[in-house]
């Protein structure tokens, strides 16, 4: 007999990550429970970077571009922490 899967069990492993990503480089920089919470995210961290794009050209400093991409609890750093939408500017983006 086939035991019935429980999808509740299945869902809770996956997340949807926003991914900060300069040229090859990329940093998860939060995570939420539902894909409508990380566009949700993603759209107030790209509009933080427009509303400071004329400091970062004049900083010389590169903006992040952000994804949401679905990920997994396991593929999480260990020492992960959200990444603040301007964080990069302290220059330790990763």
């Amino acid at each position: 007999m086939v035991e019935p899967v429980n999808l509740s069990s299945v869902r809770d492993d996956t997340l949807w990550a926003v991914v900060a990503s300069i040229g090859r480089t990329s940093r998860v920089a939060e995570i939420f429970s539902s894909r409508l919470a990380a566009l949700a995210d993603q759209a107030w961290r790209e509009q933080q970077v427009r509303a400071y794009a004329a400091f970062l050209r004049t900083a010389r400093q590169p903006t992040p571009h952000y994804t949401v991409r679905p990920i997994k609890r396991a593929d999480l750093p260990r020492a992960w922490r959200p990444l603040p939408a301007l964080g990069f500017l302290h220059g330790k983006f990763i």
